[in-house]
């Protein structure tokens, strides 16, 4: 599979041979959905709580008794059809939202979502980026001149200070390492720009 190279002005400079295994796999919907789904779960905290009918504040003698008031009968104003009384399956924050992966499915799925950009020519492949300092106004000037203004994902091998510091205050760009990237930010992104050892770094993971 050969992929286009361009350098720091946007020119195509070179062609990269990079695996088959990676960048020209079938697109399977049904997995990447799958393994999309099961990053952004296994992202989740439990941090949400309710009440059960046991721990909600309230009288505990009877409302009214038991018989000869014409209304339905009722023991507590904590009971969970009453406003105000408690959930019958309350969210506790122990709630475990994880789902399991397994390794061979994240590499089928990271496969196929970089054959998927490959394809669209959403996928661009650069020899090298580097930012001379730590100014924003230098890196969305570079992104201009390469043609790649907007949503854009920036992978490198390794993280550049001035790359990560010049791109904090763009809202529509995110820089990562070739070993902190997901499958949720590779298809959320129009584009990818990937540094040509970070191509490398990506067949050495899940090549």
């Amino acid at each position: 599979m050969e992929l286009k190279v361009i350098n720091e002005q946007g020119q195509e400079a070179t062609k990269l041979q990079a695996s088959d295994l990676l960048f020209g796999r079938d697109f399977n919907e049904a997995l990447v959905h799958q393994v999309v789904v099961a990053y952004q779960a296994n992202a989740r905290s439990g941090d949400r709580q309710q009440k059960d009918r046991s721990e909600v504040r309230h009288t505990t003698s009877k409302p009214w008794r038991q018989k000869g008031t014409g209304r339905a009968r009722a023991g507590s104003n904590g009971s969970p059809l009453w406003r105000g009384g408690g959930r019958i399956f309350p969210n506790s924050p122990e709630d475990n939202f994880s789902q399991k992966v397994n390794r061979k499915m994240f590499r089928a799925a990271m496969a196929a979502i970089l054959s998927e950009l490959a394809r669209q020519d959403r996928l661009v492949v650069i020899d090298g980026l580097s930012i001379d300092a730590p100014k924003t106004k230098l890196f969305a000037e570079k992104l201009k001149g390469m043609g790649l203004e907007g949503n854009l994902l920036v992978i490198t091998d390794a993280m550049d200070e001035n790359l990560y510091l010049s791109s904090r205050n763009l809202p529509n760009v995110l820089v990562l390492e070739a070993q902190e990237a997901d499958p949720l930010s590779l298809v959320r992104f129009a584009k990818v720009l990937v540094t040509k050892n970070a191509v490398a770094k990506f067949e050495e993971m899940w090549g």
